[in-house]
């Protein structure tokens, strides 16, 4: 049996990308199974809150810290499978297993390069970028039920996967993800669908093509963590694009046209989806709502690259960066009337 190392009063903000909260009152780094399984019967035992704490790229931790058990997913082996399969711990950098995909020629993962954080968030938050959702490639995602502490393997009709969204994103208290496996396409095409990046890549653009213009575009919006870029302390996009009912769009572009916020019809955009819905444009919501990339409050800002990300340049705190959020979603919905929600996850 693996003997615990339970610390005590670990700073959590060092561990985010947004460098913003307070302390973990407990906290241990589980680098297998086995691991995972004790702090959680440990916690469980005596009636402590858990939470995982994953990459750090998509949490906000409240400047109060958390007062249970924190858990660093830490689990890191990688085996990449003959005839494409890609079998991944929940704490391998999700980087490394893009670019270890691409290396062998092996398509799925091209356009998902540059999102920070770790590979057993992935399935959580479905990331997805330049017209691709991780979803598409998952064949397995191995599981711990937090109520019996044995460990499953869904597939992906089991995921309840949507956008930006999953089971385990709607019921987090059930399951902690443990490893994924990825299908992926060898000597396969990459996946070229997505407008901005038909723009910036030849017609039978090589996987590594597709990686680097994919990283090249997300480096302009200072979408990728990089010392030195002023925006480099955020949390990726802050709120997740809008889905609102084809009417609702409709009402939204005539509006766009009636204040002159745009001259055509086109000039809104928004990208029909399932279910006679539409998605509309959070960053350019929020900028046609009065607020300007690099706009300041204090240590927290808006991206000066980009109008979603949401930005600490130090030495502020949690409350002011959710304060700023909420004013920014006030002033959409005043004057729009649509709802943004928040995508990073607060520890609670």
């Amino acid at each position: 049996m693996t003997t615990l190392e339970i610390e005590r009063d670990v700073s959590l903000a060092p561990l985010t990308s947004l460098e913003l909260g307070g302390p973990a009152k407990y906290f241990v780094r589980a680098g297998d199974e086995t691991t995972l399984v004790e702090a959680l019967r440990w916690s469980a035992d005596r009636e402590i809150p858990s939470a995982i704490l994953a990459g750090g790229s998509n949490l906000i931790v409240p400047d109060e810290g958390y007062e249970g058990l924190v858990i660093q997913m830490a689990i890191d082996a990688l085996d990449f499978r003959e005839g494409g399969t890609v079998s991944a711990g929940a704490g391998v950098a999700w980087e490394k297993v893009v670019e270890g995909a691409v290396a062998r020629g092996w398509a799925g993962l091209e356009c998902l390069s540059g999102i920070p954080g770790s590979t057993g968030a992935t399935p959580i938050q479905n990331v997805g970028a330049y017209g691709v959702e991780v979803a598409e490639v998952i064949a397995r995602v191995r599981v711990l039920r937090r109520d019996t502490l044995a460990f499953d393997e869904l597939a992906p009709e089991d995921c309840g996967f949507g956008y930006r969204d999953s089971l385990f994103k709607r019921d987090p208290g059930r399951f902690v993800v443990s490893a994924v496996d990825f299908a992926l396409r060898p000597n396969g095409p990459g996946t070229v669908r997505y407008a901005e990046l038909e723009k910036n890549v030849v017609p039978g653009a090589t996987l590594a093509e597709i990686r680097r213009t994919v990283r090249a575009l997300r480096r302009q919006k200072s979408m990728l963590i990089e010392p030195g870029d002023p925006n480099r302390r955020s949390a990726g996009s802050f709120f997740l694009n809008p889905v609102v009912a084809l009417a609702d769009a409709d009402r939204l572009v005539e509006q766009a046209i009636d204040e002159k916020l745009v001259s055509a019809v086109d000039e809104v955009p928004r990208y029909p989806t399932q279910g006679a819905q539409v998605k509309l444009a959070a960053g350019w919501l929020i900028e046609k709502a009065g607020v300007a990339k690099g706009t300041r409050r204090g240590a927290i800002g808006v991206s000066s690259k980009h109008a979603l990300a949401l930005v600490h340049h130090g030495g502020g705190t949690t409350a002011e960066l959710l304060a700023f959020a909420d004013e920014i979603r006030a002033r959409v919905f005043d004057r729009f009337g649509v709802t943004l929600k928040r995508e990073p996850r607060l520890l609670v």
